[in-house]
């Protein structure tokens, strides 16, 4: 399996991370909310390792979704937090507690966000190639 890394810099406005590869070579930028906690809905997950997996989001389309039981998420429930997704959005607002790939940050509508989710989304969909992937979240 495939691992990767996800370093965080944790703002009260959203959380901006790089992904990186196992040799460290990166991969992109990423946006998530703020940390609020682990409120479900509102807050970016807590640091931690999780399994990504290949999934089909009514209102996504093909995308990922995260798992780690031990920390409380899990895909479809029961957990504290379910349906936590890698899909195209730019900002923390556009979010609910998901993480959205970007090809670099910069600002949207006066707010710190990640430019071009779309095409840093299809990257990242082709470099996973529909693998099961270990995915570690830490404080940078």
């Amino acid at each position: 399996m495939k691992h990767y890394s996800l370093r965080r810099r944790y703002f009260e406005h959203g959380t901006y991370s790089t992904l990186h590869r196992e040799d460290g070579s990166k991969v992109c930028c990423v946006v998530e909310r703020p940390m609020l906690n682990n409120k479900p809905s509102e807050s970016c997950i807590v640091e931690g390792t999780y399994i990504a997996l290949p999934h089909q989001s009514p209102k996504f389309g093909d995308c990922y979704a995260l798992e780690a039981p031990e920390l409380g998420v899990t895909r479809n429930g029961p957990s504290l937090r379910t349906h936590i997704l890698i899909h195209k959005a730019n900002s923390p607002q556009d979010l609910e507690g998901c993480i959205a790939p970007g090809v670099a940050f910069g600002f949207v509508h006066s707010e710190w966000a990640v430019l071009n989710s779309t095409a840093a989304f299809n990257a990242l969909m082709a470099e996973f190639a529909g693998e099961n992937i270990s995915l570690s979240i830490t404080k940078d």
